[in-house]
């Protein structure tokens, strides 16, 4: 039987597939229309990410998603830009491929932070969010200067020759630390929710694809960059539902990620914990045993000097054979040794081999 919150997740599926579909029309009747919407969308998830992360920060401890969610505003503005100063935008009018500048940009940066993160996610490693909020402010008005003012960006695309080889060599690049993000996720799957570590590993190979798809276009209109968009617009979906979606929707699966990883240690802790006291009883109770089995004799012990008769703590005299069976749990094997044999029965050949 199909719940409430499957069929909203069913129909949020249908109505995004429903988007896609509609947004490719509109590429039929102007590219930059489509091309306008699909930037907004991964726009807008960069920023919601942003504002829950940063909201959410005096919450949680989590610097892995403190990290990624301070990063991805400037992801976003570096993709706002790139969508304003796109071929046909009547904005940046001077130069018609800032945004293939911008792209690459934005496309380390994020490839970037999702390998940087992880630095921060080892727990005792404790993030400063407005260090990190200014070296990323840095970082990004660094690169806005190099394109729009000093123009020393490298150049990304020619008009007559298409994409130029720093443009190309860079999304394989990017592509490569991406793959390295992907094998330090599954290296340290154990620490994410299994659905989210699946959505985290799927957006990123729809990053990767669309990557690639951007390196084969010879056109700011063609078709490679089409689909190049519709991988972005999936990834971009993928950490909507990872972060956003479950943010609103299961705050506890994500805000409180971080408690529940220490309770489970914890809860861990406490199952090796009773397992090693439930060993140590077992080896007292075992030396217990092996304890009471066995009886010594110490201390000063009275014995007769003439008929080697031993007294106890009554008073009374033992034969020594009898008292240490009594306190030492063994048994006499009665026997001649060697001398005495030869002084008691010496005329006897036989005794002359008794042994000692």
């Amino acid at each position: 039987m199909v719940t409430t919150i499957q069929a909203s997740k069913y129909f949020s599926r249908i109505i995004f597939i429903a988007l896609l579909i509609g947004l490719y029309f509109t590429s039929w009747v102007n590219y930059l229309l489509f091309h306008t919407l699909a930037e907004l969308f991964s726009i807008v998830v960069a920023m919601s990410i942003f504002i829950i992360a940063w909201h959410s920060r005096n919450f949680i401890h989590n610097s892995y998603l403190l990290f990624i969610g301070i990063a991805y505003l400037f992801i976003g503005l570096l993709d706002l830009l790139h969508t304003l100063s796109y071929k046909g935008m009547p904005i940046f009018t001077d130069y018609d491929y800032y945004a293939n500048q911008l792209w690459i940009g934005a496309r380390y940066l994020e490839s970037l932070t999702l390998v940087g993160a992880f630095y921060y996610f080892n727990e005792r490693r404790k993030i400063n969010v407005y260090s990190l909020f200014s070296i990323y402010l840095l970082i990004t008005a660094a690169l806005i200067i190099s394109i729009f003012v000093a123009k020393i960006f490298p150049v990304c695309f020619i008009e007559s020759s298409g994409l130029t080889p720093f443009k190309k060599i860079s999304e394989y690049v990017i592509c490569v630390i991406l793959i390295l993000s992907m094998a330090l996720i599954r290296r340290n799957r154990l620490y994410f929710e299994p659905r989210i570590y699946q959505l985290l590993l799927c957006s990123i190979i729809f990053t990767i694809f669309s990557e690639l798809a951007f390196t084969f276009y010879i056109s700011n209109y063609g078709i490679s960059n089409l689909v190049g968009h519709y991988f972005k617009i999936v990834s971009f979906y993928l950490i909507h539902i990872c972060i956003v979606q479950t943010g609103v929707e299961q705050p506890y699966q994500l805000i409180f990620t971080d408690l529940s990883r220490t309770n489970q240690q914890l809860n861990h802790e406490i199952v090796m914990k009773e397992q090693i006291q439930r060993q140590n009883e077992k080896l007292i109770d075992e030396l217990q045993t092996a304890l009471s089995e066995i009886k010594t004799l110490q201390g000063i012990i009275p014995i007769c000097s003439s008929c080697r008769k031993i007294r106890d703590d009554q008073g009374d005299w033992n034969e020594l054979e009898r008292y240490v069976e009594q306190h030492a749990s063994v048994t006499f094997s009665h026997g001649l040794c060697r001398t005495c044999a030869e002084k008691l029965y010496g005329e006897y050949a036989w005794y002359n081999n008794v042994k000692e």
